[in-house]
């Protein structure tokens, strides 16, 4: 049997709904997908695209063009597309959680989720700073957030924090449990035996033996030599300019960048469209689609479905190599 994903659309005034019509639109074989999301907003979200819509039973199995298992969760209100309510933040909520602790269960092999909306959410009453930190703290461990396209796969020693905070943030305890975590995520996820791992400097030039600036000497290089004690192969502190060259990357199964936008950038400009997120070290795979809600064009048929596209794809893979592994 191919893997079950739990599919979970996020923003329902956003474009998730219509992304996920648009990926029942051919049959798949590398998954099934159960959709937990308020029916009515997904049969709006079809009638705005003009594409046929069948929603079925959780149980019941996709055979044909528009299937759509479904785990109903109603909205509060009827939201409207490219407005974001926050009376629908509890279902948004909801919705990730039954998922999630279908997950945990083992009733399904991963998650695909949709973009949210971080102010609605904390609007309508919860302490929200995103999906990858709540799926986190539901399951009880450490993650890491990584981005990845079919040119480079990018991992993030600290995420959404102002540049002012980021030195303070990368201490040796926290650069080490992120390696860790990335080096078994290659095994477990990808299935490389071997990870090649390539680590950035936090300073430009990585520091330049210290002229600017002592974290790579003081924080980064002795817990590389500790790691590479252990047996992983890790390449750094690289100069962040030139590490990311497509002529090096070659040589690396991913990299890990010390801040936001010190990676992104890169990712983004070589295959924003078809890059996805991640989410390292939960107990089940994790792919989100790598876009915002894109309130701006919600209903109207715009959005690209690629990068969703992309995210189921990669989330079966993964689960089917998790799967491969525990056999």
């Amino acid at each position: 049997m191919p893997p079950k994903l739990a599919l979970v659309p996020g923003e329902p005034g956003g474009v998730g709904p219509e992304l996920c019509v648009r990926l029942v639109q051919q049959p798949r074989t590398d998954c099934s997908l159960v959709a937990f999301a308020d029916a009515d907003t997904l049969q709006r979200a079809a009638a705005a695209l003009h594409l046929p819509l069948r929603l079925l039973g959780e149980h019941e199995t996709a055979r044909a063009t528009g299937d759509l298992p479904l785990h109903e969760i109603r909205n509060p209100v009827r939201g409207e597309f490219g407005h974001a309510d926050p009376r629908n933040a509890a279902a948004i909520i909801d919705a990730l959680n039954v998922a999630a602790d279908g997950c945990l269960r083992g009733d399904f092999d991963g998650i695909v989720t949709g973009p949210t909306h971080k102010a609605a959410i904390n609007a309508g009453g919860f302490a929200y700073s995103g999906t990858t930190e709540w799926l986190a703290d539901r399951a009880g461990v450490d993650v890491v957030m990584m981005l990845a396209n079919d040119i480079v796969r990018m991992a993030l020693a600290t995420t959404h924090l102002p540049l002012r905070a980021v030195p303070d943030a990368i201490t040796p305890q926290l650069l080490e449990r992120v390696l860790r975590i990335v080096h078994a995520a290659m095994q477990t996820d990808f299935g490389i035996d071997a990870p090649r791992l390539c680590v950035l400097g936090l300073n430009p030039h990585a520091g330049e033996s210290g002229h600017l600036g002592r974290e790579e000497i003081d924080v980064i290089e002795p817990v590389l030599a500790k790691l590479r004690g252990e047996g992983m192969d890790l390449t750094g502190p690289l100069p962040a300019d030139t590490a990311l060259l497509p002529r090096k990357l070659a040589d690396f199964d991913a990299v890990l960048a010390m801040y936001h936008d010190q990676g992104l950038p890169v990712l983004k400009y070589s295959g924003f469209e078809r890059a996805v997120n991640l989410t390292l070290g939960l107990p089940y795979p994790r792919v989100a689609v790598d876009h915002g809600t894109a309130l701006d064009i919600a209903g109207r048929g715009l959005a690209d479905p690629s990068s969703l596209f992309a995210a189921v794809a990669a989330c079966a893979r993964i689960a089917a190599t998790r799967r491969k592994l525990r056999a």
